[in-house]
């Protein structure tokens, strides 16, 4: 199983790390450049923890942090 929040449906996003290479015209430069792109994700602060469910049962399940501090999950 993919680790998304079972609450928010937050899941990894793609980016990108930018390098780049030289001293900036603000400080005197001519400019930084570009140097290479290299793909990356975002990952969301998953956490495994059970938790209660509207029928009285419970679960595992995984769930963003997020989601637990803002109280939209009940720990069983």
């Amino acid at each position: 199983m993919a680790r998304v929040c079972y609450v928010t449906g937050r899941k990894p996003s793609k980016g990108s790390i930018i390098n780049r290479k030289g001293q900036s015209k603000k400080s005197g430069g001519i400019g930084t450049h570009v140097t290479s792109i290299t793909p990356r994700k975002f990952r969301p602060n998953l956490q495994r923890i059970r938790i209660k469910l509207a029928n009285g049962g419970t679960k595992r399940v995984w769930v963003s942090v997020k989601a637990m501090k803002a109280g939209l999950v009940q720990k069983a």
